[in-house]
């Protein structure tokens, strides 16, 4: 196997965004994709790493930049000032993801009827929000995300397969938001599932994740189990 990584630059309109590629270059053809939507620190080394676990699977992965010019937050506050205009205008977002989806898409090596996309934390929200819109990908992941709906899908058919890999005892979305959002997928007529592991808190993929005073702790076994969830679930959704 030869890992391969690379920078890609695609707009938002007039936004500049810098997405991280990594693929095998020892596979051949079009092959599927998998777009990976960073937490609300921006683009970082801990989804660039995702990019490239799924590349060695077989995958193109393609860590995206949902803040533009690939900027990171670095502190609580600057996190939250690029997190919330997006937050603020739910329509923003769902372009902001799409536009990665269409570059993702254009790529030769790519196979465009084969695109999923997963998200941690506020890429979770991201990711959600993409197949709220109707995208038309194969699938969603949500780890440890965000549920609440955007206010501008309603009605909307969810085509996307979702899957939601999150904490119990995450008081960024209690187990009252999983049955909410349990209820709005089956409205949509979305294949959905909802795996929620005990004594679990929010971040529980990100080693050296550790405030449970705020709600936030690694945990190996959640982290290790929701992986292998995902790769069964890009296994079904690919397969066809």
């Amino acid at each position: 196997m030869a890992l391969q990584t690379r920078l890609l630059d695609y707009r938002d309109g007039a936004l500049r965004c810098t997405g991280y590629l990594a693929w095998d270059d020892e596979c051949s053809g079009p092959r599927p994709a998998v777009a990976i939507a960073h937490t609300w620190a921006g683009r970082s080394e801990f989804e660039c790493d995702k990019a490239r676990r799924l590349a060695a699977q077989g995958y193109i992965g393609f860590a995206l930049d949902m803040y533009g010019e690939g900027r990171q937050g670095g502190s609580p506050e600057a996190n939250a000032e690029l997190m919330q205009p997006l937050m603020n205008d739910r329509a923003a977002l769902q372009r902001r993801i799409g536009a990665a989806i269409t570059a993702l898409q254009a790529l030769p090596e790519v196979d465009a009827q084969r695109i999923a996309a997963i998200g941690y934390c506020f890429g979770g929200l991201c990711v959600l929000d993409l197949a709220r819109t109707g995208a038309d990908i194969r699938g969603v992941a949500s780890f440890h995300g965000l549920f609440d709906p955007p206010g501008n899908t309603a009605g909307n058919p969810i085509t996307a397969k979702v899957l939601c890999l999150h904490g119990y005892d995450d008081p960024m979305a209690r187990p009252e938001a999983l049955v909410k959002l349990g209820a709005e997928l089956t409205e949509a007529g979305a294949d959905w599932q909802i795996h929620a592991y005990g004594h679990t808190l929010h971040a529980f993929t990100r080693p050296g994740a550790n405030d449970p005073e705020r709600g936030i702790r690694y945990d190996a076994r959640a982290d290790r189990r929701s992986w292998r969830t995902l790769e069964d679930f890009l296994e079904e959704i690919f397969g066809a």
